[in-house]
């Protein structure tokens, strides 16, 4: 059974989020959690609550399912709204500051014969 999660406008650009999501893509959700304890990512501490909540999603859907056969089968990361704003310059010039943000979603879901197979 499928369970998930999402944040939006999560302060932090979708290009170095994507990294993070791309590390804990199809693991087991124990496995993608310690392994996101010990990335040092900007995107880490939010991707790791957010598999979480989907865990804890998928246990309060169905009361009898076992996390540890739990695995992340999608996390998506899309790009949010951007912030922007204008830096004075030297000779009246103007720099652009674009502060990006991004949407985050996270499924996962229980491991069955019929993916083992595939």
């Amino acid at each position: 059974m499928e369970a998930r999660s999402k944040i939006r406008n999560a302060s932090v650009a979708p290009r170095k989020a994507r990294l993070v999501a791309d590390l804990v893509r199809n693991q087991y959700v124990e496995d993608a959690l310690s392994q996101l304890s010990f990335t040092h990512k900007a995107a880490s501490p939010i991707i790791y609550k957010l598999i979480q909540s989907a865990a804890a999603n998928a246990q309060y859907q169905d009361p009898s399912i076992d996390i540890a056969g739990l695995y992340v089968k999608e996390i998506r990361v899309d790009e949010g709204i951007t912030r922007k704003w204008i830096r004075p310059r030297a000779r009246g010039m103007a720099n652009r500051i674009l502060k990006r943000s991004s949407h985050i979603t996270v499924v996962v879901d229980e491991e069955s014969t019929e993916d083992v197979e595939s």
